[in-house]
């Protein structure tokens, strides 16, 4: 019989080793995929999750259930891949405000792919901006992040998340356009 996910947690938070292991196992393929959106090498991918669960037992005290146990995890894991791109100094580039313009939403009737586009080539596209437009564009369009949680995964201001998405949304447009996932833009 399935137990509850509420008591799982709690199960969890009391070190049961077969909760714990029922919602890894329950996890680990979806946020395997998130960490995978961010680091191009399985062993990394696979590390970050590791990492991550055992931060999520290790602070399963400060899970309040405001949100889903699945979204305070993916947020340790994109918070764990960005550490690791970091580590591998492939800093953000971070844009002074000054030189930021804030863009109106209403360019987004523009942003069209071709219907012949599959999800793997504009996978392959994303990859080849730069990271500062690369990570803003897969926490906005692939994990749903909306702008004020984009500013605090990567530590810049709104102005910069929103900026950084139209930026990157042009440049991914071009390079599908252009087909030209082959060379970094």
């Amino acid at each position: 019989m399935k137990v509850v996910q509420s008591n799982i947690i709690e199960l969890c938070k009391q070190n049961n080793r077969k909760a714990q292991l029922q919602l890894y196992n329950q996890y680990c393929d979806g946020m395997y995929c998130v960490a995978k959106r961010f680091l191009n090498h399985t062993a990394e991918a696979e590390d970050v999750v590791q990492e991550a669960f055992i931060k999520a037992f290790s602070k399963l005290h400060q899970f309040k259930g405001d949100v889903t146990f699945g979204a305070w995890l993916k947020r340790i894991v994109i918070n764990k891949s960005i550490d690791v791109l970091k580590l591998k100094k492939q800093r953000l580039v971070e844009l002074e405000e000054v030189h930021l313009k804030v863009v109106d939403a209403s360019n987004d009737d523009k942003w069209l792919v071709h219907d012949d586009t599959t999800l793997e080539e504009i996978k392959a596209a994303i990859d080849t901006l730069p990271e500062k437009y690369k990570y803003v564009l897969l926490l906005f369009l692939m994990e749903g992040y909306d702008h004020q949680e984009i500013s605090d995964i990567l530590n810049i201001t709104e102005v910069a998340s929103r900026t950084q998405l139209s930026r990157g949304k042009l440049k991914l447009q071009h390079v599908l356009k252009h087909k030209s996932y082959g060379e970094r833009y």
